[in-house]
């Protein structure tokens, strides 16, 4: 009998035994659309207060820019560091949900695993 015969039925899938509360799900939407609000924020005043202050010199290609309605001008530069400051926020969002699932997950062990030592 092959696959592609009428009563062929694929298994059926076990229901999860948990599910994620919608206050989590709402969380994460929120900082999904929070994180990239802020880094470009806080791009935008690091990128001007370099021009007055002369930290870092900034690369010819990231002195171009673009008009855009809402914002006004907007340089290459502003996106780049806010690129840059998103990858650190979901870095640390990470890791502080990686220490909080540590501390209160279930345990890494099983019935099956010996006790440690």
């Amino acid at each position: 009998m092959s696959k592609y015969n009428q009563t062929y039925q694929r298994p059926s899938t076990k229901p999860r035994p948990w599910s994620v509360h919608p206050i989590w799900r709402g969380i994460g939407c929120i900082l999904i659309i929070l994180i990239p609000i802020i880094s470009f924020a806080g791009a935008r005043i690091l990128v001007q207060e370099n021009l007055q202050q002369r930290w870092v010199q900034i690369p010819d290609e990231l002195k171009g820019s673009f008009n855009v309605p809402t914002f006004g001008q907007v340089l290459f530069a502003d996106l780049a560091v806010a690129v840059i400051l998103m990858v650190i926020g979901f870095g640390l969002l990470t890791m502080v949900y990686a220490f909080i699932y540590r501390l209160f997950g279930p345990s890494p062990y099983g019935p099956m695993d010996a006790p440690p030592q």
